[in-house]
């Protein structure tokens, strides 16, 4: 890393690093180092693969959930630094779905006309459905696909590239009184205890997932329960359940100083004894809801082992995105940059995958399509940005990334979410750029609660190596990404915008200071 004089720097617009940064990914694209990379070719006998897609559940120990525990993390790997490209449902989702980071499918909120299922559907001819589908799988999706569908569609409306849909098209969140979408037929469920979503959707992945008509065709179902999304409802068998439990009371629960902190964070209010109360309460909520999601994992890993099909399926389980109970006094939510919101559980196990194992390389949602991809010999399109988990699960040692990108635009109609940034976490630091001037800087090494914003005292070179690593993956797209991420990247000759000052022999953006 090269060293620069410690001179201040006066606030920018990122449009100045955001031109240099796309400079530099153009030249490297003219190098063709950014060229994309043909499908594998695989052997006859493709596995099956499942994505078990939670809603807002935060990296917490899943211990508490003894199906999710024995059957997938004791038998497969966990993936420490998992991270999502955005901390809100429908962002977070179209990367899932594309492979893309928000600035790239532009896909921004929950709702139009910044988000939403009318904004993606215009990207619905290539997604991770369509590509699987075009591999010759057998594709599902069952559950949440994104917020406001069908808005603008018929309620019949299927996408293009599943083979069998079964996605809430009414009262997504309530668990009961809902409406299904099944393969072009609605149909509609009460509130029986028989009809709950988790247990309804958990028998239609079991059938799927047995069912021989296909032949020889591989499965590749997305499974997506709602849980534990608030109102987070559980089924009737499991209101006992966590009787007494407290939300964790972590180093920042109701943090007592906030005066370093953007204006978003600064002004909060202590949690009062109802805030408390309330989040003890949503917390307890939250882990009996995620009771039915242990009991569907259960329910689909007996029915794979009883048809002879465990041993040839991939299952990966994960969230959309994290969420918060408390922590430097926020009320429960997420959208925020913290680590709470944007790093979410990952296990995985399939054939090859060491038992017990934990890969601790940072890793993002926007990697789920390429490993599926690699998995099943899909072609991944350009516009992919992501990377296939394939070589880390394997063991392979690979060239990796050595940071990861998050985004999130403030809407309107969102006022407690915070102003609109983007983000750069590093394996020792978490750096976030919010429209508004402000900065937050945390070194995850001595602050793992990020207790401590040092963005106006840190080692100018540090603060500029971040911004020009953060601009870099802003100005990305399409395999220049792969580049803009990856360890080592170096800008020759680079002159922080507005100072005159050239870091010498180039600032290496993969790695700042101790990163």
């Amino acid at each position: 890393m090269a060293m620069i004089a410690a001179v201040p720097q006066p606030r920018r617009s990122r449009n100045l690093w955001a031109g240099l940064a796309a400079a530099l990914l153009l030249c490297l694209g003219l190098t063709g180092a950014s060229r994309a990379e043909p499908a594998p070719t695989l052997a006859a006998q493709r596995p099956n693969i499942v994505l078990i897609l939670t809603d807002d559940l935060d990296a917490a120990d899943l211990s508490r959930f003894p199906n999710i525990t024995n059957l997938l993390a004791r038998q497969g790997t966990t993936l420490s630094r998992f991270f999502v490209t955005n901390p809100w449902c429908c962002p977070s989702r179209s990367s899932i779905l594309r492979s893309q980071y928000m600035h790239s499918h532009q896909v921004e909120s929950n709702r139009s006309p910044t988000g939403g299922f009318p904004k993606f559907r215009p990207l619905e001819a290539s997604t991770l459905g369509t590509w699987m589908h075009d591999a010759g799988y057998r594709t599902a999706l069952m559950g949440k696909y994104l917020n406001n569908y069908p808005e603008g569609a018929p309620r019949t409306y299927v996408p293009p590239g599943w083979d069998e849909w079964d996605v809430p098209v009414t009262r997504l969140y309530q668990e009961y009184g809902y409406a299904l979408n099944e393969n072009g037929v609605i149909r509609r469920y009460g509130d029986a205890p028989e009809d709950y979503l988790e247990d309804v959707l958990s028998a239609k992945a079991a059938r799927f997932a047995t069912d021989s008509t296909g032949g020889d065709a591989p499965f590749f179902l997305y499974l997506a329960p709602v849980a534990p999304h608030l109102p987070a409802h559980y089924a009737p068998r499991h209101a006992a359940a966590f009787a007494g439990e407290r939300a964790p009371r972590t180093a920042s629960f109701d943090q007592a100083d906030l005066s370093a902190e953007p204006r978003w964070l600064s002004e909060r209010t202590p949690l009062s004894a109802a805030d408390t109360r309330r989040i003890d309460r949503v917390h307890r909520d939250r882990l009996r809801a995620m009771l039915g999601v242990d009991d569907m994992v259960g329910a689909l890993v007996d029915a794979l082992s009883r048809a002879g099909r465990l041993d040839d399926t991939y299952i990966f389980f994960t969230s959309d995105n994290g969420f918060h109970l408390g922590q430097h006094r926020l009320r429960p939510g997420k959208t925020t940059p913290f680590e709470e919101d944007i790093r979410v559980p990952m296990v995985v196990r399939g054939p090859g995958v060491p038992a017990g194992g934990v890969i601790d390389a940072l890793t993002s949602t926007v990697d789920l399509a390429p490993t599926f991809a690699e998995l099943g010999g899909a072609t991944v399109p350009p516009t992919a940005e992501g990377r296939s988990l394939v070589p880390l699960l394997r063991g392979r040692d690979v060239p990796w990334r050595d940071a990861v990108l998050a985004e999130f635009y403030h809407p309107s109609y969102s006022p407690s979410s915070p102003p609109t940034y983007a983000m750069v976490r590093t394996g020792r630091y978490a750096y976030v750029e919010y429209e508004t001037g402000e900065r937050q800087l945390y070194d995850l090494r001595d602050d793992p609660a990020e207790l401590h914003n040092i963005a106006a005292t840190a080692d100018p070179g540090l603060r500029a190596a971040l911004s020009a690593r953060l601009a870099l993956l802003r100005a990305c797209s399409g395999p220049a990404c792969r580049l803009a991420d990856a360890a080592g990247t170096v800008i020759p000759g680079t002159v922080i915008p507005g100072t005159g000052v050239s870091l010498e022999g180039g600032v290496s953006v993969g790695t700042a200071p101790g990163g």
